[in-house]
């Protein structure tokens, strides 16, 4: 690894290289930012079996969707998304394969805290996602949510990628607003 490929500031430019398909650089950047995903993702969950299947899940996604990536904007809260995404992928997978309802014991259980943390997290990101105006929200959904590519989104909206492209990129400016608004 290259010296100074962990700092945050140069993975926008190895990004933008493995985008232009130099595998080199591609391996740097996912090196680099494996122990920041596994951060992330152990803030938003407590099992760490499930931690390890979404860490797994995000590269693969990363995978998938560099190309939406803009190497003029910031490179953290692209992957912040999609770390988040992920994770309450992971959650409602789970909640689907284990609905149970909580006694009052298992309501004073620390890990009952956990998923009482990440159902406010999902709720908070509905938050947001719920003041976009409804096409960026829709956009971003099928993007960033439901991992459909730009030309996929488009077809399915009506709409040319470039227009997909602008939409999510308002919607993001959107939502870096909310978050800041809300700090």
């Amino acid at each position: 690894m290259h010296t100074g490929d962990s700092a945050r500031e140069n993975w926008p430019g190895l990004m933008e290289r493995a985008q232009a398909g130099d595998q080199c650089a591609y391996t740097r950047l996912l090196r680099a930012l494996v122990p920041v995903i596994r951060a992330q993702v152990r803030r938003r969950l407590s099992d760490e079996a499930l931690t390890e299947d979404v860490i797994q899940d995000v590269l693969l996604t990363l995978h998938r969707v560099r190309h939406t990536y803009d190497p003029a904007y910031p490179f953290l809260p692209w992957l912040t998304a999609i770390v988040s995404a992920r994770a309450i992928d992971a959650l409602r997978r789970r909640g689907r394969q284990h609905h149970c309802t909580l006694d009052d014991a298992q309501a004073a259980d620390p890990a009952s805290t956990a998923e009482q943390q990440q159902l406010d997290t999902r709720q908070e990101l509905a938050g947001y996602l719920s003041q976009l105006p409804l096409r960026q929200r829709e956009i971003v959904e099928h993007v960033h949510l439901h991992e459909m590519s730009l030309n996929e989104a488009a077809a399915h909206h009506n709409l040319s990628v470039s227009a997909v492209k602008s939409l999510l990129h308002r919607a993001l400016i959107n939502l870096r607003r909310f978050g800041a608004n809300h700090d």
